[in-house]
């Protein structure tokens, strides 16, 4: 009888070892299978091989012969897997803010701004917020190209219009509010709020998994007490086994706790089920497939263009590792240095390229706290005049320029430089608004100094004292000068008031001496038969001879003095016709022309006087001055522009328009020295 009983315990004992053999390999065939759905592979997946029952060894060499050949290997494995798991998702928190976005659902280049917040208003109404995130950025980066283009053309439009007025109308570029752009803010708010709540309840999430995983620890502790059948103990660790792979992330910090003291149970666990030789056998040559393949997949992630995306799938790899079991011992170190070699490379890739964004951003940062200072310094400055705050926003316009050619600082920095950066310009402009406030009291009393002016011309302009009224008018004009401008709405008003009364007593005065100079007859005359010898002139000899006599011609032209003056403009207009096309047909180059032409206006200049001439070398002198300034302007400009990508194209084109403002400052230097040079 006691026979028999052994024998059915022994006949129990060995149908479940049987059946515990088919359930481990379901384990590793579990792994093959999560491999072959995330590659896109098919592999074959070996039947179970039925493990013949055999003789229960005594349970003191059994349990020595699983610790020594499963679990201390499995233990090996898996803590450094785990110490590397602790740095990578470290690094994964550390970045995760700054990492590429994934590919929007669909292509938003072409939509206008209001359908782009349209679009935004419904992904965040029915998207969930986890995924709707590379939607939300496209969305975002597509509005700021519209926007900004359109931003540019009215800044365009308001540069031009500012051009045609006089300096001290100039205004500066003030952008009206965009009611889409406000709502695009409030739909990109709530979006930011629906994401810090979506955090905020993963992170409760994490700890509810991490309070469920520490009850499937508890509850395998527990089997090994109970003394129930083994075919249901065994169930049940399986089904605790599965439930743990189904519970999703815990916090960071305690998963390598959590996962020594999962292994720490499973060792004792299987101790106390006692897996014989020839299923480990089985089982560690499945893993050793398992792992291999693993292997793999890591290497040919070294092909993936994408750092961030093969730096993600390396961490599924490793998962999918620290769930496989050991393999055998003599394949153990050479499989695991396979695998880390390739994880360590992957790793550094995917730091070497945050390295990099990063020393970019810092070389941003720089640039950017340059042109902060520049401003501040020109806030410093006390301007004064008109010229000068005109002169200044010029340079507050193009370092604006300047900031928009410059990519992102570092995130942590990127808002307070903006921040620095604009409330600097908004001080700039409100000094310059409070500027012109109190200059409008200043014009107000301008307004009144010339209208007075304007009284005293009309009280001398019908007199015939020429000597003495010619003075009284030019103290009178020399006094409309020292006086500032007056408002804008009165300016054309007062001054052709002004100008009337002046030309009125001028005009009388130049009838009256053109009425008794006889000699402007003859100097008619002899400018006829110049024309008349230009016209007769045959250009077809030689160039240099040609243009010889036509600078001849033109030189006694000026020698010849003042003719009468109702065929003064008559007379110069076929004149300059006439030498025009002379000197056309002998190829005269624009230069020479315009030398020649301004040889022509100083004549006629000088057939006003002296105060003409004086006039017209001042404003040429004026003109000097501010392209010189313009100059030393695009100079100093020329320092503010960071090592960017496109730095050394706008370089160049600062220096163009130094060499074109010099040759133009050239050009007016000539003129001076024609005036200086006349003998009028």
């Amino acid at each position: 009888m006691n026979e028999n009983l052994n024998n059915q315990v022994s006949n129990q004992e060995t149908s479940v070892s049987t059946e515990k053999n088919e359930k481990k390999l379901s384990a590793a065939d579990e792994i093959l299978r999560r491999i072959a759905e995330k590659t896109g592979k098919v592999y074959d997946f070996p039947e179970s091989k039925k493990v013949e029952s055999e003789k229960i060894e005594p349970k003191e060499a059994q349990s020595n012969v699983v610790i020594n050949n499963s679990i201390a290997v499995e233990k090996e494995q898996i803590d450094p897997i785990i110490s590397h798991f602790e740095n990578t998702m470290a690094e994964e928190e550390m970045e995760e803010e700054d990492e590429p976005l994934e590919t929007p659902s669909i292509d938003y280049s072409n939509f206008s701004k209001a359908e782009l917040v349209d679009k935004l208003r419904e992904i965040i109404s029915v998207g969930e917020v986890n995924a709707i995130k590379a939607d939300v950025e496209a969305i975002k980066l597509n509005f700021y190209k519209i926007y900004n283009v359109e931003l540019k053309k009215l800044a365009d439009e308001h540069e031009k219009k500012n051009i045609e007025l006089e300096e001290n109308e100039r205004l500066p570029f003030v952008p009206e509010k965009d009611k889409v752009e406000e709502d695009l803010k409030q739909l990109l708010k709530l979006y930011k709020d629906a994401k810090a709540e979506f955090i905020k309840n993963l992170e409760k999430e994490k700890e509810a998994n991490l309070a469920k995983k520490h009850q499937i620890i508890e509850k395998i502790n527990h089997l090994i007490n109970k003394e129930e059948a083994f075919n249901e103990t065994f169930n049940e660790f399986k089904v605790l086994q599965q439930e743990w792979r189904e519970i999703g992330l815990v916090p960071q910090n305690s998963v390598k706790e959590l996962w020594d003291n999962y292994h720490a149970s499973v060792e004792s666990f299987y101790a106390y089920v006692k897996i014989n030789q020839e299923l480990r056998d089985l089982d560690l040559k499945k893993n050793l497939e398992v792992k291999t393949q693993l292997c793999e997949q890591a290497e040919e992630l070294l092909l993936e263009p994408s750092i961030i995306l093969a730096f993600k799938k390396l961490q599924e790899l490793h998962e999918l590792w620290r769930e496989a079991g050991p393999v055998p011992t003599q394949k153990k170190d050479e499989l695991w240095e396979r695998f880390k070699r390739a994880t360590n490379q992957i790793n550094k890739n995917h730091q070497d390229h945050f390295e990099s964004l990063k020393e970019e951003q810092n070389n941003n940062l720089k640039a950017k706290t340059l042109i902060c200072e520049k401003v501040d310094e020109i806030n410093a400055h006390r301007t004064e005049t008109i010229k000068e705050w005109d002169e200044k926003s010029k340079e507050i316009i193009e370092l604006q320029k300047i900031w928009r050619l410059i990519g992102f600082a570092p995130k942590k920095e990127n808002t307070a430089i903006y921040q620095r950066f604009r409330d600097a310009c908004d001080l700039f402009f409100q000094q310059k608004r409070a500027f012109f406030d109190s200059l409008k009291n200043e014009q107000n009393n301008n307004l009144q100094l010339k209208i007075d002016l304007c009284v005293q011309a009309e009280s001398l302009k019908e007199s015939n004292e020429w000597k003495k009224v010619t003075d009284e008018f030019i103290a009178l004009q020399k006094r409309w000068k020292e006086i500032g401008p007056v408002p804008r709405k009165h300016s054309d008003l007062v001054w052709k008031r002004f100008r009337a009364a002046c030309d009125n007593f001028f005009n009388k005065k130049s009838e009256h001496f053109n009425s008794i100079d006889k000699t402007q007859d003859e100097n008619l005359r002899l400018k006829l038969e110049i024309i008349e010898k230009i016209k007769s002139f045959d250009e077809t000899n030689n160039i240099e001879e040609g243009m010889q006599t036509l600078k001849n011609l033109q030189n006694e032209w000026l020698n010849i003095g003042h003719v009468p003056f109702d065929k003064k403009d008559e007379l110069i207009t076929e004149f300059r016709k006439q030498l025009d096309a002379k000197f056309n047909r002998i190829n005269l180059n624009q230069r020479e022309r315009s030398n020649l032409r301004f040889k022509q206006k100083i004549e006629n200049l000088s057939s006003a006087g002296s105060g003409k001439m004086k006039g017209e070398r001042e404003k040429l002198v004026n003109q000097l001055q501010k392209i010189n300034n313009d100059i030393v302007t695009l100079e100093n400009n020329i320092g503010f522009f960071a090592k960017t990508k496109n730095a050394d194209a706008l370089i160049q084109d600062v220096k163009n328009q130094i060499l074109a403002s010099k040759k133009k400052a050239d050009d007016i230097k000539q003129k001076i020295a024609l005036i200086d040079g006349s003998d009028v």
